[in-house]
């Protein structure tokens, strides 16, 4: 690191110490999702070794021939998973200069029934590249050391904001949401531009990021400015999504964030972990004790692009706006009936 953080920086074995240390904890997790809504999250319990395990199979994947990779294109998989080259995904209309493998959780696929709801296709398996044998595991034992780190927050959060520890269970219940990104963010001229992802909040309930040392992710602390979430190692960068946002009736704060691309002869990698609800959830507002409803000023929605609080639905018109032509090929009844949300 180049500089002091300008996020806090928040220590997880605080939970399992002293009661006044628990106690502080639970104060400056609620403060730094109110205020900033990002954090350095350390002491998280998920070992330096499959940190890097996980970064070692990231870069061989990006490495593989584009053949290779193209095998396990996500134009192959109606549930959002798999590769995409750089500028094949957008943010807000515009296309990222990233290339990316999506994988969520490792589930059989829905039968599709007449009149089931659409969401119901996002369940299914992943794509699998056969060159790299150990990707699969590698990448599973994060997912499951992940989930259990963001439940743990998440019960924490339940509990800095004077609710019962279990509040959020019945939302992210047996199935949660778990999505992973490997991703590479090659470096670009600025004449080019340097959207390596446009601005935006991330959609589910806590995101987390595994940094390398190249900087580029950045936070709008306030309007119009923003600060370098700069890498700390060992470290995850936490966010709060929107569905905390809607749960807290806009007391938890979900933050607009981008990332810049690294300079010509650079670039960039990033292991990105996000917990959402189940599809079937229906996000409602907690009811929070009176001092902190009272600071609650309701959720920032985007009129562009609409929070909703169905977990399914909002979760694949995301995946539907940022993948047209997935959405093309797999989901054309969607589109022609729900194009106004979509556009």
């Amino acid at each position: 690191m180049d500089a002091t953080p300008a996020l806090p920086i928040l220590d997880l074995a605080q939970l399992n110490a002293s009661p006044t240390d628990r106690a502080a904890f639970l104060s400056q997790l609620r403060q730094a999702a109110r205020e900033i809504g990002f954090f350095y999250l350390i002491n998280h319990g998920v070992s330096a070794d499959l940190q890097h395990a996980v970064q070692d199979e990231a870069r061989s994947f990006f490495a593989l021939p584009d053949g290779a990779k193209q095998k396990v294109a996500m134009i192959n998989s109606p549930h959002f998973r798999g590769y995409n080259r750089a500028a094949s995904e957008l943010t807000r209309g515009k296309p990222d200069w990233r290339e990316q493998f999506d994988l969520g959780a490792e589930r059989p696929a829905v039968e599709h029934a007449e009149g089931q709801s659409a969401w119901k296709r996002l369940q299914g398996p992943n794509l699998w590249p056969e060159a790299l044998p150990e990707l699969k595991p590698t990448l599973l034992q994060f997912q499951r050391e992940m989930t259990a780190v963001a439940l743990r927050l998440l019960q924490a959060f339940a509990e800095a904001l004077a609710l019962p520890a279990d509040s959020f269970d019945a939302l992210y219940g047996s199935k949660p949401n778990e999505h992973i990104k490997l991703i590479r963010y090659p470096g670009q001229h600025a004449t080019h531009g340097d959207q390596g992802v446009g601005a935006h909040k991330d959609s589910g309930f806590l995101s987390f990021l595994l940094q390398d040392r190249q900087k580029g992710l950045q936070v709008e602390v306030t309007p119009g400015s923003w600060v370098d979430a700069l890498p700390l190692p060992g470290s995850f960068v936490v966010n709060i999504g929107e569905l905390l946002e809607l749960a807290t009736n806009g007391y938890l704060r979900a933050t607009v964030h981008r990332v810049v691309s690294p300079p010509p002869d650079e670039e960039r990698l990033s292991i990105a972990f996000f917990l959402g609800a189940q599809l079937d959830a229906v996000v409602p507002v907690y009811a929070l004790p009176p001092e902190l409803a009272r600071e609650a000023p309701g959720p920032q929605s985007d009129p562009l692009n609409p929070l909703l609080r169905d977990v399914g639905w909002n979760y694949l018109k995301g995946r539907l706006r940022s993948h047209p032509d997935v959405a093309e090929r797999y989901y054309p009844d969607v589109l022609r009936n729900s194009a106004e949300l979509i556009a």
